[in-house]
């Protein structure tokens, strides 16, 4: 099933929008897969990064209380970070700070996917054929303006969200949740 969506994201001459069909159509089965294990399985072993970013950002801006229409930037998942809530009820029972702990896991998993494709891998979001003369060219990737976050930035929102995961969650952090936000930072 992997190796079908990276194939059926890569045949059309444009990727990025090739993934968002794809993902549009998956996102509903993916909020419906009852456990964990099951959704981080489907989400881990996905071949195109570009995919799983793009599923990952819709299953974010399902829990946005303002969603935001801007293109996925490192600025995107900073607001990510600030308007999601915790992720949306699944259907297996579990207690509030695993539910914290799953979307901060599904947020590096964000960064990490993000990462994969504008800032290495040559341009995933040009075809297969305009991919093989940029590398042939050796033209390095372009950053977007809004990937020119500051320190700062980072700081601001990672403190918001630490606060609004305090107010329910209380003191002190289960060593889970410590290890993901350190993660994250």
């Amino acid at each position: 099933l992997q190796r079908m969506l990276a194939m059926a994201v890569e045949v059309d001459r444009s990727p990025t929008c090739s993934s968002r069909k794809i993902a549009d159509d998956i996102f509903p089965f993916l909020l419906n897969i009852p456990l964990r294990s099951q959704r981080e399985a489907l989400l881990n072993t996905m071949e195109s990064q570009l995919l799983r970013c793009r599923l990952l950002e819709l299953l974010f801006q399902h829990s946005c209380d303002v969603p935001t229409t801007s293109s996925m930037s490192l600025d995107k998942v900073l607001y990510l970070l600030s308007h999601s809530s915790v992720l949306p009820q699944f259907q297996d029972e579990t207690a509030t700070w695993q539910r914290w702990e799953e979307m901060l896991q599904y947020l590096s998993l964000l960064l990490l996917s993000y990462h994969t494709f504008p800032l290495s891998s040559e341009h995933l979001r040009t075809s297969v054929s305009d991919r093989m003369k940029l590398i042939a060219q050796k033209a390095k990737p372009r950053l977007q303006d809004s990937d020119g976050i500051s320190q700062l930035d980072i700081q601001l929102k990672m403190n918001d969200f630490i606060s609004r995961m305090q107010k329910t969650l209380g003191e002190p952090f289960p060593p889970q949740i410590q290890e993901k936000l350190f993660m994250l930072q």
